[in-house]
């Protein structure tokens, strides 16, 4: 399920730095319920050995200007929720609209709306655009012994093989048994060197990719994917998608 909030800033501007996924992050969590709260945070869903947060946000959509560490934005912006944890977006939306005035960072705005986005029709194929980077990595190891992070871009084969395998653990999260997910695929669709993204996330960069892809997934999948995201950090803000309409966006 995706929430889709728009918020006006007070001051009718907003300077954030240009790095801002943890103040979303955090935004977040603040306006749940607080055990909930806690429970997402410390717990999550046991999978193995992961505990899945399985919630993701876009990044923030609306007229903005970069302006050396920060980024301006003018007017009304857009954030999306996405999580197949009904109860999660229930507090979410609850504790925003009687809270009044809402803070990210250090910017105060009022909410002007919040909407619960419809349920898409199964469809596959089905395009999907990104709303925040999507990140796949592998942990290497140096000649020197030291501990590498590398991040795979979508045009290599090892992109798509982890987000499936990461797509696999969320739906045995969720459902609690293996769901077979043979002849699946995703594949960029439109996507250039101009989606690719490098976030500093409380200290860590993380590289990632935004623009249109292809899936072929099963049902449980394709829902999983739209409300938890694709790849990995998603509770972080990556891997938001949306259904993508060419007929509907002029493209």
């Amino acid at each position: 399920m995706h929430l889709r909030l728009r918020f006006r800033p007070t001051n009718g501007v907003a300077r954030l730095p240009v790095h801002y996924n943890e103040y979303i992050q955090a935004f977040i969590y603040r306006h749940l319920d607080e055990h909930l709260a806690s429970a997402l945070h410390d717990e999550g869903i046991l999978e193995g050995k992961r505990r899945l947060k399985l919630f993701t946000f876009s990044r923030l959509l609306g007229p903005f200007k970069f302006g050396g560490e920060y980024i301006t934005f003018s007017g009304p912006l857009t954030l999306v929720v996405a999580s197949p944890m009904v109860p999660f977006l229930e507090s979410f939306a609850f504790h925003l609209v009687t809270e009044g005035a809402l803070r990210i960072g250090n910017v105060s705005f009022f909410l002007e709306s919040a909407e619960v986005g419809f349920e898409p029709e199964y469809r596959s194929p089905i395009l999907v655009k990104a709303l925040s980077p999507i990140t796949v990595y592998s942990t290497l190891q140096t000649a020197e012994g030291r501990k590498k992070t590398y991040y795979y871009s979508p045009f290599e084969k090892d992109f798509e093989a982890l987000l499936l395998q990461n797509l696999q653990r969320k739906v045995r999260a969720w459902y609690g048994k293996d769901i077979p997910i043979e002849d699946a695929s995703i594949k960029p669709f439109r996507v250039t060197n101009r989606n690719h993204h490098v976030v500093l996330y409380k200290g860590t960069v993380i590289k990632g990719w935004t623009g249109i892809y292809e899936l072929r997934l099963p049902e449980p999948h394709f829902r999983m994917a739209l409300d938890a995201g694709l790849g990995s950090k998603n509770s972080q803000g990556f891997g938001c998608v949306e259904v993508w309409e060419p007929s509907l966006r002029g493209g």
